[in-house]
């Protein structure tokens, strides 16, 4: 799990680098088989939204981790990164608001960046 720790990080500080607003890393590795880590942020518009998905894919790739899925395109206003044991969500506010993640998964443990 320790890799998958790093994963998580590195997909942080990607969408920090990026100004990624209200970045959350959520533990679920207890409660969910689908991967140990979540990790949610949002961007301020639909062009921001694409610099994130674009600087976590490059900073992952760089690091050796794979993208294993991408749900959502150019021009989404969700977009889903699957690493395999982590999974990255960038919306714009407004769907982030809607579709709540963090509140579907609030049996998991949100962490700080440097507790990783």
């Amino acid at each position: 799990m320790v890799e998958n720790a790093e994963m998580a990080k590195v997909a942080y500080m990607a969408l920090d680098e990026k100004k990624g607003e209200d970045i959350k890393i959520i533990d679920i590795s207890e409660v969910s088989t689908l991967a140990d880590y979540f990790v949610i942020a949002n961007g301020t518009n639909i062009t921001q939204v694409q610099a994130l998905v674009e600087n976590v894919e490059e900073k992952m790739y760089k690091a050796g981790f794979e993208l294993k899925r991408k749900e959502g395109s150019r021009g989404s206003t969700w977009i889903l990164m699957d690493f395999g044991d982590i999974v990255v969500d960038i919306f714009d506010k407004e769907d982030r608001l809607f579709y709540d993640l963090e509140r579907m998964w609030s049996d998991g443990k949100q962490i700080e960046v440097d507790e990783l």
